[in-house]
């Protein structure tokens, strides 16, 4: 069985600003202060969030559901001593679409969480990760 192994490169651009992605391909932007985009522990809620709502639209297409809407809200709740790392993600997912109701809603939140989204499950076993959903 082979591994998949992902490259990227990040190119400081001065204060706290660097642009990155893969080598040849397009280029995100982030900003340690959070003044001009995004800063890294945004970035890694982002990052979060369009993972699990890629899997949630994937399971719910499969269970024939249109979506004709799908926003997330996310929360993070840090340490407050060094390293301040995450110790909590809160998700609330926002879904609408015919055919969609809550029991597959949630069976499609539950298996991204729990099985399927890759940045979820590269972060510390530990992080409280919970979510509220919200349809229409």
């Amino acid at each position: 069985m082979s591994q998949e192994i992902k490259h990227v490169t990040l190119d400081w651009l001065g204060e706290l600003r660097f642009a990155g992605g893969a080598p040849g391909g397009p280029k995100s932007f982030l900003d340690a202060d959070n003044a001009s985009a995004p800063g890294p522990m945004l970035t890694l809620l982002l990052a979060a969030a369009s993972c699990t709502a890629s899997d949630v639209a994937i399971v719910l297409r499969k269970k024939r559901v249109a979506l004709t809407r799908l926003s997330l809200e996310v929360a993070g709740t840090r340490r407050e001593a060094e390293p301040r790392r995450y110790v909590a993600i809160h998700f609330i997912y926002h879904v609408a679409g015919e055919g969609l109701d809550e029991a597959k809603a949630r069976h499609a939140i539950d298996l991204s969480i729990e099985k399927y989204c890759s940045v979820l499950h590269s972060l510390a076993p530990d992080i409280a990760v919970t979510y509220d959903l919200r349809l229409g």
